[in-house]
């Protein structure tokens, strides 16, 4: 990877890229409510089974198909992948997460970039929503950035977040939190190495109480995030 794409990418997944992300705790906000998540010993289990089981898994699968069908061209199917992506989260607030922070990335993406043809080119097709990693896997296919550095980097970024989320929340020491994202770097590892030989008919997610938590956060008392 050469540092034009290494600087796009370290960008992109900054946590200054202003697609709110801060503003999402993926349900984690209603477990720690529940009692679910108390200390750094629950959340590296809770984050680490959301990689393996939940939408860290899913979200690369579609963000490696995207990639590949941007790399082609292939605009028909990524219509499929932005439908598929779209109609994929389990809850009303785990969609909201999704695409509103994909439509915050091409918003800004197309304001600082000259290279988003292929988003265009979409766009022409798909008036629905686009999701974060469908459109951070088409935007890295276009500036030429490796699929598993742009995994590595969205999974970190992804995992960054749930952590900074729950030092608040918990709360946890900044400390803690950076421990937390150290423990769960294997995990990612072997995340985005099994996500690279995954297809579309492997999506599927195994994670009910994150679900569970997701869904019953709507109706919360007290509410810091949007999901």
């Amino acid at each position: 990877m050469d540092n034009r794409a290494l600087f796009n990418l370290m960008s992109w997944m900054s946590p200054s890229y202003p697609i709110g992300a801060y503003t999402y705790s993926h349900g984690i906000e209603f477990a720690v409510e529940e009692g679910l998540i108390k200390c750094l010993k629950d959340l590296v289990p809770w984050i680490g089974d959301v990689l393996e089981f939940g939408s860290g898994k899913s979200d690369c699968i579609l963000l490696a198909a995207a990639y590949r069908a941007a790399l082609h061209q292939d605009i028909a199917g990524l219509k499929e992948i932005a439908e598929i992506g779209y109609a994929f989260a389990p809850t009303k607030e785990i969609a909201l997460e999704a695409a509103q922070q994909g439509r915050a990335f091409v918003r800004v993406v197309s304001d600082v970039s000259t290279t988003v043809n292929t988003l265009e080119a979409l766009k022409a097709t798909w008036q629905g929503d686009l999701i974060h990693p469908v459109v951070v896997g088409i935007t890295a296919a276009d500036h030429g950035v490796p699929l598993k550095e742009t995994l590595t980097a969205y999974l970190h970024g992804f995992v960054s977040n749930l952590v900074s989320a729950a030092v608040r929340l918990v709360p946890l020491g900044q400390t803690d939190g950076q421990r937390a994202i150290a423990a769960l770097a294997d995990e990612v590892d072997r995340v985005v190495a099994n996500s690279q030989e995954l297809s579309l008919d492997d999506l599927g997610s195994a994670t009910l109480m994150v679900d569970w938590c997701s869904a019953s956060h709507e109706t919360q008392y007290t509410r810091l995030f949007r999901s």
